[in-house]
């Protein structure tokens, strides 16, 4: 699994290497050699500048500049405190020339090594920085570009965006979630020798959202359709597409059967594909079955979709809530599953998320005990034991209308194959993702379904490879 570590626990995790015999003087040679070696592999040697800032990300700053030093590169460093270097140089560890910390000088270099503030950074960065930043041609960042926030993603000021971001041991939420992701540029995770046992002290909470995160149900040879499990999707008397996309998102996730409970247009419905049961018996009655026990609530069902939602908690049913159901006080929402909001219905139900988009998940998720899938082009999976993934799999062209529907499909697929609601939600936004993927641009949300044997066989081959 792909941990992700707040700037906090990162540094809680240094300390506890520090305790475990690994000195900090030993892990900024490493990680100095950890920078010069992806700066090597990229750039053609070149008149570079290093910017160092006064804390342990000035210090790894110095040890790229002399490992680069000593390939034969002319390198430069200018420090944003002169006591940063001259306790480098007092110790015997320093040789390259100095320079100037000013826009000037950053100018009339090739490259430029941001090593000024590590994703610690708990104020605005200040003009001279941000000047100094802006006039580099090309930059380098360590760790993550000076003034990007590590724990949101969010920028604290002018944030000069890097071609290529080295950082080290385990990513931070704020290199996948934007617009942090965006500023690092390509992204390199380097091991600098911190024991993985650290993280049993640390204990974080944050992931990437991979396969390595969850394990999809596997049929086997005694499998029936009653054992995979009967999802079933409320269907609107006008929107019916919606619906009709849910249930092939729930079928093509493994579901063994699905049926659409008309709330009208039953012809409609039975019109469509031919593997879907419709059934157009009022909804109090089909709830009387109870091998149904999963239920996708919200596509295309307008008003009628709280009292809908209302019906469903009432009956003890496993809810994923979505689109119109997403409406009113929180309270109406407990008891449901799995909740899928986009921003504008997270806001409507919750409130503006703000910067912190982490802990506004988590706090949803720990006031209605429903899984939280926040989505969006860096989509939040929250469970209610604060546990959250970031997904970073999913291509600009899935923002098309209709995708959402397959997605509460798929989530209540999954759910119906016993697979537990939080690790369900991660998957089927991978899986989403990554179907996404292979359409490639153009794609329609019609076309996400009919590719999901792909992407199930991508997430297995991940974790096989893995």
């Amino acid at each position: 699994m792909e941990e992700l570590l707040t700037p906090a626990e990162m540094a809680r995790a240094d300390a506890v290497a520090v305790a475990l015999g690994h000195p900090v003087a030993a892990l900024m040679a490493q990680a100095g050699r950890a920078v010069a070696r992806a700066i090597r592999a990229r750039i053609a040697p070149c008149r570079a500048l290093v910017l160092c800032g006064p804390g342990n990300n000035g210090g790894d700053g110095l040890a790229a500049a002399r490992y680069l030093a000593r390939r034969g590169w002319p390198v430069a460093v200018a420090s944003l405190h002169d006591a940063a270097l001259q306790g480098a140089a007092r110790d015997g560890a320093w040789a390259c020339p100095r320079a100037p910390f000013t826009p000037t000088e950053a100018a009339r270099r090739d490259l430029v090594i941001d090593a000024v503030f590590g994703a610690g950074l708990s104020r605005d960065l200040d003009p001279r920085v941000e000047a100094t930043l802006a006039a580099a041609r090309r930059v380098v960042a360590i760790d993550v570009p000076s003034g990007l926030d590590g724990a949101t993603g969010q920028p604290r000021g002018a944030v000069r965006a890097a071609g290529l971001t080295v950082t080290f041991f385990r990513r931070k939420p704020g290199h996948l979630l934007l617009p942090g992701r965006l500023l690092c540029g390509e992204l390199v995770l380097a091991d600098i020798g911190l024991p993985a046992a650290v993280l049993e002290t640390v204990r974080p909470h944050t992931w990437r959202n991979t396969p390595a995160l969850w394990t999809l149900p596997e049929p086997d040879a005694a499998s029936h359709k009653y054992r995979r499990g009967h999802a079933s999707v409320v269907g609107g008397a006008a929107m019916t597409g919606a619906a009709r996309l849910a249930a092939e998102g729930a079928r093509r996730a493994g579901a063994g059967l699905v049926s659409i409970a008309a709330q009208g247009s039953a012809a409609t419905y039975r019109a469509g594909a031919a593997g879907v049961i419709v059934d157009d018996a009022p909804l109090a009655d089909q709830l009387g079955d109870a091998r149904r026990q999963v239920w996708v609530c919200g596509p295309g069902l307008g008003a009628a979709a709280r009292p809908a939602l209302a019906a469903l908690l009432a009956a003890g049913r496993q809810v994923v809530a979505d689109a119109d159901a997403l409406a009113g006080d929180p309270a109406c929402l407990r008891g449901a599953a799995v909740l899928t909001p986009h921003a504008g219905e997270f806001a409507r139900v919750f409130g503006t998320p703000g910067a912190d988009r982490l802990a506004a998940a988590r706090a949803a998720a720990a006031r209605t005990s429903a899984v939280i899938v926040l989505k969006g082009a860096d989509t939040l999976i929250a469970a209610p034991d604060g546990r959250v993934a970031i997904n970073d799999n999913a291509p600009p062209f899935l923002a098309t209308a209709g995708a959402g529907d397959v997605l509460a499909g798929m989530i209540a697929g999954l759910i119906a194959q016993s697979m537990p609601a939080w690790q369900a939600a991660c998957a089927a936004v991978w899986l989403h993702g990554e179907a996404a993927r292979l359409a490639g641009p153009g794609l329609i949300a019609e076309e996400l379904a009919p590719l999901l044997a792909r992407a199930f066989a991508a997430a297995r081959g991940y974790t096989h490879a893995g």
